[in-house]
């Protein structure tokens, strides 16, 4: 297992564990976290544990071309409840995405400094997300890592019914007409599959970069 010190670098994502861990500690500073997602790395870890970094092969991706949209969600979406803003709440949404009861989880991945972290890249315009409103309110969102060609979804919430699904729907449609070539979703999620998200393999993945 290789163990990071103060030096920006990463080891090459070959050397990844049969589980994705490329590699163990050092920081979360900006240029790493940089470095990281233009390398297929990605940070995961517990309040508490040291930095870990994963690069899962397979990785799940969404080429924005293939979103699917159920019957029953383009019905929600054209009713029109939810009003939808890109980029305007970072932090409330990555608060929310922190705090948000997840069933099956006991707490959450999203650490202070992790927080503390991707505040900084959104104030740098790496970061970035999309806000759900209802009647004034923010129900739902999500955020990421915006590479150019690339978007990198880290977390999204829901407080209602739907909401979440409006703000990953909206986003692909915003990416799909700016030309990106796909979104990554990292892991395996029905919530994602159910979407058109699909894994593709890790060497795959690494040509969009």
């Amino acid at each position: 297992m290789i163990l990071l010190d103060e030096h920006i670098w990463f080891p090459p994502v070959e050397y990844a564990s049969p589980e994705g861990i490329v590699a163990i500690g050092g920081d979360l500073s900006a240029p790493r976290l940089l470095l990281a997602y233009h390398s297929g790395i990605f940070p995961w870890y517990n309040q508490g544990e040291p930095i870990i970094w994963y690069s899962p092969d397979p990785r799940m991706v969404l080429f924005p071309e293939r979103l699917k949209i159920s019957k029953s969600m383009g019905n929600v979406l054209k009713k029109g409840d939810f009003k939808v803003t890109f980029n305007t709440h970072f932090a409330a949404v990555i608060a929310n995405c922190k705090s948000v009861y997840r069933e099956g989880q006991g707490g959450t991945w999203i650490t202070d400094a992790m927080q503390k972290a991707y505040l900084e890249l959104h104030k740098l315009g790496h970061a970035k997300s999309v806000e759900v409103w209802k009647n004034n309110e923010l129900v739902g969102g999500l955020y990421g890592v915006d590479l150019g060609p690339v978007f990198c979804g880290e977390s999204m919430f829901s407080l209602v019914s739907n909401a979440s699904k409006t703000a990953f729907i909206y986003l692909v449609e915003k990416l799909r007409s700016e030309k990106y070539k796909l979104i990554d979703c990292q892991v395996y999620t029905r919530h994602l599959s159910s979407l058109g998200a699909e894994e593709i393999p890790r060497n795959e993945f690494l040509k969009y970069l």
